[in-house]
């Protein structure tokens, strides 16, 4: 295995070494499991329930803002997760993320209005910042080179009971009971991990490609010291974030004037917090951190209009959008299985390629779904085999990234990522809405409005097919 970062991402796995769950691995492997299934069930339970919990509260008008502050947060998290881990490693901010997620449950759960419900979910995005980026980090600091896919492809594959489980318990919970105990559970459930996290990340960990005793929970001897978070910008750009996410919406004054507010802030301060080239797809780095943005918003912008326009539209039957999402959550981990086990020697930029190609073809059916003539499962298939491509590649983009750093500079590498990630789902579905809502009101049928929509969403894939020969390892 190459010794340094820059060829690692495509060597080929050390032989002799232990697998993740050999004993000095098992631990950390079965911890950040268990933390990545509660994420994974608090999130895809507290998500169906949110519309209730807004009704209930009188706020159902804003609903976007409750929406928003989840992403908005998480941009500021990331950020600070990132910088705090390579001062200092990934297991402060990873257990205060944890320890937030219970915080935040609770807030929301005895939410009175549905300005507590949002700041609920503000500090839910802040501790969901905060754990994704930390969880990257020490898996970087944990494992060596060629166990990170097969641990990124576990993570995901820890998604697929909540998926199956979340929203149908959640949804008996509030009509049978209240949308409160979801909360209230959730908040018990996270309680207990939380503290076994604490206790497995006690100590420094060395990191597996440094020899010295710092290498593991911050900078050591001969490593160049993380400087400090610019925390300032990424308020602000969360800010834009949640503008932008609020304007939208509606296409009167005040919003438009949010999302010219959100455009000016995104713009003047995105760069900051990410490598210099990214938006113009410079090799190594910055064009992995490019890759998350297009894919993660393609992906987002599907899953979301896709079910809108098969309910509202084709009056599909909401049983139906269900399965799709559960199907997507199902072949997102069969797909990431794959490409960390049966795919393990094919180099991760080629299969960057054939994850956006996939998803290319995903979008492509989307848009052959919004012919009257077409069957309604044209676009329901969409979703899922748009998870088949993001479980492709979403992890070699990671494990590229993570290739392309140094040790004592992952954390903000992941840092880049979770934002741009954020960022992308905040651009690309808005890109995608306003087109069609600009062709709502120039006169064009709904199902017209939603073809030039998914038209536009083939963009990215076909983008990140062309870069991804950039990200290589070599």
């Amino acid at each position: 295995m190459s010794p340094g970062p820059a060829g690692a991402a495509d060597t080929p796995p050390a032989s002799g070494s232990g697998g993740i769950f050999s004993p000095p691995h098992l631990a950390a492997t079965l911890t950040f499991t268990v933390v990545m299934f509660l994420t994974g069930f608090a999130a895809l339970a507290v998500v169906p329930t949110l519309p209730t919990a807004a009704r209930d509260l009188d706020g159902v008008s804003l609903f976007p803002v409750v929406a928003g502050c989840f992403v908005a947060a998480g941009l500021f998290g990331g950020v600070l997760g990132g910088h705090w881990a390579d001062r200092s490693g990934a297991r402060r901010p990873l257990a205060l993320g944890m320890v937030l997620s219970v915080l935040t449950l609770l807030v929301s759960a005895s939410s009175v209005s549905v300005w507590q419900l949002a700041a609920g979910r503000f500090v839910d995005g802040l501790a969901a910042g905060l754990v994704a980026v930390s969880v990257t980090t020490a898996i970087g600091q944990t494992y060596p080179e060629h166990l990170r896919p097969r641990m990124l492809a576990l993570l995901s594959a820890g998604w697929v009971l909540p998926s199956l489980l979340g929203p149908p318990l959640a949804g008996l919970v509030v009509q049978w009971w209240s949308w409160r105990a979801v909360f209230y559970g959730l908040a018990a459930l996270t309680a207990l991990p939380a503290v076994a996290l604490v206790l497995v990340l006690r100590r420094p960990v060395p990191h597996p490609s440094a020899g010295g005793p710092g290498a593991g929970g911050g900078p050591g001897a001969g490593q160049v010291p993380a400087e400090r978070p610019p925390l300032l910008v990424a308020g602000l750009l969360s800010a834009g974030a949640a503008l932008g996410q609020y304007g939208a919406s509606a296409w009167d004054p005040r919003h438009l004037a949010a999302v010219a507010a959100g455009v000016v802030l995104l713009v003047g301060f995105a760069p900051r917090l990410l490598p210099r080239g990214t938006w113009r797809g410079a090799r190594g780095l910055p064009v992995t951190v490019l890759l998350r943005g297009l894919t993660s918003g393609t992906y987002f912008a599907v899953e979301a209009l896709v079910p809108l326009m098969l309910i509202t539209e084709r009056r599909v039957d909401a049983v139906v959008v269900g399965a799709a999402f559960t199907a997507s959550a199902v072949l997102w981990a069969g797909a990431s299985w794959v490409q960390g086990r049966v795919l393990q020697h094919v180099a991760r930029h080629r299969l960057v390629t054939a994850g956006a190609l996939v998803m290319a073809a995903a979008v492509a059916l989307a848009v052959a779904g919004c012919s009257g003539g077409a069957p309604p499962v044209t676009a329901a298939a969409a979703m899922p085999l748009s998870a088949v491509g993001m479980g492709l590649l979403d992890p070699c983009v990671t494990v590229l990234s993570l290739g392309h750093s140094p040790p004592h500079r992952q954390g903000h590498t992941t840092s880049a990522l979770q934002t741009n990630m954020n960022l992308g789902q905040v651009v690309v579905l808005a890109s995608a809405s306003a087109v069609l809502n600009a062709c709502l009101a120039a006169g064009a049928g709904p199902l017209g409005g939603y073809r030039a929509a998914f038209a536009l969403l083939l963009l990215p894939p076909l983008l990140v097919a062309a870069l991804a020969v950039r990200a290589r390892g070599d």
